[in-house]
């Protein structure tokens, strides 16, 4: 053998040695991350005696269906989500958005499970949106507040079948619209908020728009929606069916309680306290609102009249 042939030998085993130790490095389950972590700790799949700084970087080693764990309170940076995948973090861990960006970002597939929890996402008043949706098959948030952006949440997803659920959350204080929850291309969005404090934003608190491909069913319970300059809750649809129900839910001062417009809306309500708004609530071209007959509605400016009843089987 001459010496080309065995440098040839030597550069062949080097390259599938690298790529085998590639291969290792996005392979693991679980990487964490800490404030006093080094992104070059991707090396070791950013374990937890040697974890990464941000979410971003531990993502890179993170097979589908893993966690990125968070150990300690810090900023760990946005992240852009392209599969599976579990984000936890701890009291005072956050993702600090930067101007006109956006925190979590999900582009996943269209079955693919996503879950946020325990995370403090912050805009500063000049980031664009905390979570934004394009595509995935079912995200989950719990324990998060999500603040100080223009839209807490857009979940404008394009999976044919999807779910959002969102429990003991907060969205506050962000210029546009607390949660948006507006599937484009979808035959049919399910979502149900537990035990959401949606509070201060400056245009609507929870907005359901429905998507023109589907049906859209969303559910709010235990919840408090208060003192958002537009609607607390306010559900839109031109051209299939759309159904917001609310349940054992506080909307005070707001702009008006809650609304719906259009034909292939309805809302419905019940065992709630509609108080404060400078309207109760309204319902415009065709739409229906409906009470179970078990609501509280009082000191409302205006239109706080008895609602539409439905049976209450």
């Amino acid at each position: 053998m001459d010496w080309r042939s065995s440098l040839a030998k030597s550069l062949c085993i080097a390259v599938v040695t690298l790529s085998m130790g590639e291969a290792a490095h996005a392979a693991t389950l679980r990487a964490f991350v800490s404030g006093v972590g080094d992104n070059i700790n991707t090396a070791s799949n950013c374990s937890h005696a040697a974890p990464c700084r941000t979410f971003a970087a531990a993502l890179t080693v993170v097979s589908p269906g893993g966690e990125i764990v968070a150990l300690d309170p810090a900023g760990y940076g946005p992240i852009t989500i392209d599969r599976p995948l579990t984000l936890v973090g701890v009291p005072g861990a956050a993702i600090n958005v930067p101007s006109a960006g956006t925190g979590i970002a999900i582009n996943a597939g269209p079955n693919d499970s996503v879950r946020v929890q325990g995370l403090l996402i912050d805009g500063g008043l000049v980031g664009y949106e905390g979570i934004e949706v394009a595509n995935v098959g079912s995200l989950s948030i719990e324990k998060c507040v999500v603040r100080n952006l223009i839209n807490g949440i857009d979940f404008n997803n394009l999976a044919s079948i999807t779910n959002l659920m969102i429990a003991d959350s907060t969205f506050e204080n962000n210029s546009g619209d607390g949660i948006l929850i507006d599937p484009f291309d979808t035959v049919r969005a399910t979502a149900v908020l537990t035990r959401v404090n949606v509070s201060k934003n400056h245009f609507d608190g929870i907005v359901v728009t429905g998507s023109p491909f589907g049906q859209t069913f969303v559910t709010v319970s235990d919840s408090v929606i208060d003192g958002n300059d537009g609607a607390g809750a306010r559900a839109a649809s031109d051209n299939v069916t759309t159904v917001v129900t609310v349940f054992r839910s506080v909307m005070a001062n707001n702009g008006t309680g809650f609304t719906a417009d259009g034909g292939f809306t309805a809302l419905v309500v019940g065992q709630s306290e509609i108080t404060g708004n400078a309207n109760g609530w309204t319902a415009t071209n065709g739409a229906l609102v409906q009470s179970y007959n078990d609501n509280k509605m009082n000191w409302n400016t205006a239109n706080e009249g008895a609602l539409p009843l439905i049976n209450n089987k």
